[in-house]
Parts: structure tokens; C-alpha cells; sequence
């Protein structure tokens, strides 16, 4: 959508109507000395051909620059966005100036959040879903929260192995509930220990991500059987939604909870945001999901029709009875990741996974030959923890002078792996790209 400023008239007419006698009359509430009080020293006008030659030079100077090899991931993922999400994202009838929450009162609105909540089931292997959550680690929290409601219990138990701003997002949530969280370490192979998990008396979940942040593949399934003997739910968390078109849904693994980030579902990166937190559950545990629920139905003349069957946001109900007051309306981003998700369908979910798996495995097995060690031997999805000769951190800062950024280091999250990076490849990795990434670990 293009910008279309107001003119000097549109201004004072507008002012008029508000009563304010100028814009400055619109920041008197502010300080003087909050305000800046000078002429701002901007650069003469540009027309609109010439500003836009201004801005792509501009942009060509950010260290992200498409002449950048990157190799980043770490809970945000580059992919490639088939051109019917952003041509059907873009009609006028989805983009509004208040879309970020907009009204579940439209039969568009509420039909592409129930096909979201349909294609997003599917996807997980969970019997229903809710579209109301800003990204995956705050998804994860509500997922957190859901099963102390539903258990009773006051206790859970996070492996370490969890994406550690995800963590840390569970423990702020945490903090003034007076709920005990608790980690598993995790074991040599990249994967969460549960050695230690019958110690730990009464748990209300048991919280494992697979692909967990190391890339590596969890046994959803063990770790399902290990939270039901011990009493607990298990919440199975993700970063990389595209990573269950290769994998066993985490529902098929007999995950009681499944929340985490759907960004990798036709939304672009765009520096860290926007995010589409995923939640879904079980049937009988439906009332206590957060958010809302959009169902089908049928009106007195027997014409389909979509309601808002289930809404638990403080927007619908008393605040004490919400199961959520953060969670708020995604319904922008649920639309993109249904319409990405229909558009790839089963089967191109299926193969974009394994073409991202298979270059991820390209990319290892290449380093590794040139002497990187490769931190776990266990199967990994499209990221994968290694280390480079003469040290990480020195050879990663070498390599950005050389427009390449290569993973992220990780030695600020986990101190044991100081001389590691994690690094991810996706469909958009090219193999010249690859190539030339070991030839300058290599020399």
C-alpha cells in the first residue's frame, strides 16, 4: 500500500474538528524538555524515483544485504514466500488499518481463521488449535500455564535444550505466578536428559522442542511416555513449523500440548518480526486453551456460517475468568502461514522439508571433511551445531568481513559451547553458497 500524505489543507481541517489550534497542541501533555525544539535537518525533497534509487542504496550498506551469504537461524528462518501469500495477503479486504486486531465479526475473517485452526491441526497432529498468540515463546508460556490449569499442579519441568529466549520469555511469564519451573540438562548427544525427571515429584508438564534449539530431533515419543508416568502433560515446543513436513507430528508422538513459531509459514524475517505463535491441543482440553476458537456452523436457512465459539481473552470476559490477558489477535499473520500452507499442501510441505534437510546435511558433512567438528552426531533437521579451526568466534568475525554470516555463536547462551555455532541452511542456501562458506573456513 502506498503512502498517501496529507495535505496542508487535510491538516487544518482535521485540527479543526479536534479542536486543537496546531500539531504542536497535540504533544502539550509532553515536557518542554522531552520535546525536541529545533528545525529537524533533514535532506532536501526527492521525487518518488529518486528517493526509492536513495533507499535501495541505503539499504545495500546493511550488513544483511542480499550479497550476504547467511546461514542464520536460531527460531527465525529464511525462506522463500510463493508469490500467491503476498499477492492474496495484500487485497484490500485482509489489510486494514486496524488488522493487527481485528474484529472476529466478518465471515472472511472468521473463515480464514478456522481454515488456519484446520491446516495448523493437520500440521501438528492435534485435534484443535486457537489463532491468538503474537509469536512461539509466548505461545509456548500459554501452553505452560494451560497445563498447570489442567493439572492442578504448580510445577514444570523445561529442558535446557528449550531456545533460550523462549525460556527466559517462560520465566518472566512465570515469575509473579509463584509456580516452581526447573530444567533438564541436556546430554552430550544435544538431547534432553530425562534421567532425572522421576525426582522430581508432581510435575504439571514436562516441556521439550523438537527440532530443539541445537537442531537436533527429540524422541517425542519417549519423552511422552516419560511425562505420563510421572504424571504430567507433555508440551512439546518448536521453532521451525516447516520441520513436520519431514517429521512425525508432535500429537502423532502422543504430545498432550503443542505451541511454537510459525514464522517459517509465509512470513517474512523482517529483522525479528512479525512472528505467528502456534498453539494447539486436545479436545477435552479445549476450554482451558487461551485465545479464541472459531467453529462451523449452520444459520436457520442451512447456509454454512463461521462464530467465534470459544473466546477466553480479558476482550470477552471477565479478567478473572481468562485463561489469558497477554495473548492477543494474530489474525494477519494466522492468514499468511493458512494461505502458505494451502498453497505448498501436503505434499510440497513434504518435499521443501526434505530439500531443507537434505542441504542442512550437504553443508555438515562438507565442513566436517575440511576439519570442523560437528558438535552432535545425532539426526538434525536443517541446523546444526559446529565448530571452526583456530576458534568460532575469531573465524566467524573473519568471515563477516567476507560477507558471510555464519550461524550464530553460542557461547553467550551455553557457556560449554563457547567454541560452537549454530548454523542452519534452508531452501534458500545455494550451493555456491555453501561451497564458498568451507572454502574460507578451509584456508
Amino acid at each position: 500500500m502506498r503512502y498517501l500524505p496529507h495535505t496542508e489543507e487535510d491538516i487544518a481541517a482535521m485540527l479543526v474538528a479536534i479542536g486543537a489550534r496546531s500539531l504542536d497542541d497535540l504533544f502539550a501533555s509532553i515536557p518542554a524538555d522531552c520535546r525536541f525544539g529545533g528545525a529537524l535537518d533533514l535532506p532536501a525533497a526527492l521525487s518518488e524515483s529518486a528517493l526509492e534509487r536513495r533507499i535501495g542504496q541505503m539499504a545495500g550498506r546493511m550488513a544483511v544485504s542480499p550479497e550476504y551469504a547467511l546461514f542464520l537461524g536460531a527460531g527465525s528462518y529464511d525462506h522463500y514466500i510463493p508469490a500467491t501469500v503476498s499477492s492474496l495477503l495484500g487485497r484490500s479486504e485482509f489489510v486494514t488499518s486496524y488488522t493487527p486486531y481485528q474484529p472476529e465479526m466478518l465471515q472472511g475473517t472468521l473463515q480464514g481463521i478456522y481454515e488456519y485452526q484446520t491446516l495448523t491441526a493437520r500440521l501438528l497432529g492435534m485435534e484443535v488449535a486457537t489463532a491468538s498468540h503474537y509469536d512461539g515463546a509466548t505461545a509456548l508460556a500459554e501452553a505452560i500455564l494451560m497445563a498447570v490449569r489442567i493439572t492442578g499442579k504448580k510445577k514444570a519441568v523445561l529442558s535446557r535444550a528449550i531456545h533460550p529466549h523462549y525460556r527466559q520469555v517462560v520465566r518472566t511469564y512465570f515469575a509473579p505466578t509463584g509456580y516452581e519451573l526447573l530444567e533438564l540438562p541436556v546430554l552430550e548427544t544435544g538431547l534432553t536428559d530425562f534421567s532425572r525427571l522421576e525426582e522430581i515429584p508432581d510435575p504439571a508438564a514436562v516441556v521439550v522442542q523438537s527440532p530443539n534449539f541445537f537442531g537436533c530431533i527429540e524422541n517425542l515419543r519417549g519423552a511422552a511416555e516419560k511425562a505420563h508416568s510421572v504424571g504430567a502433560l507433555l508440551v512439546a515446543g518448536f521453532t521451525e513449523a516447516l520441520a513436520f513436513g519431514l517429521l512425525k507430528s508432535p500429537g502423532s508422538e502422543g504430545a498432550d500440548i503443542v505451541a511454537g513459531e510459525g514464522q517459517s509459514l509465509g512470513i517474512p524475517r523482517s529483522f525479528g518480526g512479525p512472528a505467528l505463535g502456534m498453539l494447539a491441543g486436545l479436545k477435552k482440553h479445549m476450554r482451558n486453551l487461551p485465545g479464541r476458537l472459531v467453529g462451523k456452523t449452520k444459520d436457520r436457512d442451512g447456509k454454512r456460517g463461521f462464530v467465534l465459539t470459544l473466546a477466553t481473552r480479558e476482550q470477552h470476559i471477565r479478567r478473572e475468568k481468562a485463561t489469558s490477558n497477554i495473548c492477543s489477535n494474530n489474525s494477519l499473520n494466522a492468514l499468511a502461514a493458512a494461505m502458505a500452507m494451502a498453497s505448498l499442501g501436503g505434499t510440497g510441505i513434504r518435499e521443501l522439508a526434505s530439500l531443507n534437510h537434505d542441504k542442512a546435511e550437504y553443508l555438515k558433512n562438507a565442513l566436517r571433511d575440511a576439519g570442523c567438528p560437528v558438535r552432535f552426531s545425532g539426526a538434525t533437521f536443517n541446523e546444526f551445531v559446529v565448530g571452526f579451526p583456530g576458534g568460532f568466534e575469531a573465524r566467524y568475525r573473519r568471515l563477516l568481513d567476507r560477507k558471510i554470516v555464519a550461524g550464530l555463536p553460542l557461547g553467550a547462551y551455553y557457556p560449554e559451547l563457547a567454541d560452537c555455532g549454530l548454523l542452519c541452511v534452508t531452501e534458500t542456501c545455494g550451493r555456491e553458497e555453501m561451497d564458498r562458506l568451507v572454502r574460507e573456513v578451509a584456508t
